[in-house]
């Protein structure tokens, strides 16, 4: 599976870019607003990349943070919300931003996203609300009340146990939901990191 690609940006259009690697050229799915965050075309670069693989095609989705991936990612995850909506998505809002209007129930900004009307916005907040409490830019000094004031750096050092282990992203960040809503937040956040790394491995399982 392709996980990232370096090489020569060769050519920028408007839905997709042209990545050469070793002579190759690879046609990934990136948003024309991203295109001011690019090196400029002959210059070298650098992408995460999601592959999403169907009957009829295999489709390289691009993205310059891993957060940005992660989102993608979960986004796929919602029902009704396929790749080409994700990415039009997170080409009108920031990783961090969009987790803070899910966490919010901000339906007014997000029906303003493109593609997403109110069924669709509530559906985001429903399926996604415990999943995005986990994307720590998430838990800034712009959102009080939603995390103990270490529970931020405890479950980041829990995903990136987790994501050393081999575990996807999105399959960490489910679990961590998981023993959230078993424990309840007060004994979640009163949780050592030894033992949250037991009860989420327990729930990958």
């Amino acid at each position: 599976m392709i996980a990232s690609l370096r090489g020569i940006l060769f050519q920028k259009l408007p839905e997709s870019l042209i990545v050469e690697v070793g002579g190759v050229g690879y046609e990934v799915y990136f948003p024309q607003s991203g295109h001011d965050r690019l090196p400029g075309v002959g210059e070298e670069v650098f992408l995460h990349i999601q592959a999403v693989i169907r009957e009829d095609a295999f489709n390289l989705y691009g993205f310059l943070e891993p957060a940005e991936k992660e989102m993608f990612q979960l986004l796929n995850t919602v029902s009704g919300i396929g790749p080409k909506l994700a990415m039009h998505i997170l080409a009108g809002i920031s990783s961090a931003d969009l987790a803070r209007a899910i966490l919010h129930d901000e339906l007014a900004r997000l029906t303003r996203l493109p593609g997403v009307g109110k069924k669709t916005a509530e559906r985001l907040c429903l399926e996604l609300k415990d999943k995005v409490r986990f994307v720590p830019e998430a838990l800034s000094v712009s959102s009080p009340g939603l995390a103990a004031p270490d529970e931020d750096a405890r479950v980041h050092d829990a995903l990136s146990a987790l994501l050393n282990l081999g575990y996807p992203a999105v399959r960490a960040r489910e679990a961590l939901a998981i023993v959230r809503q078993q424990a309840g937040a007060e004994a979640f956040a009163a949780l050592r990191l030894e033992e949250l790394l037991r009860q989420t491995l327990r729930a990958l399982v």
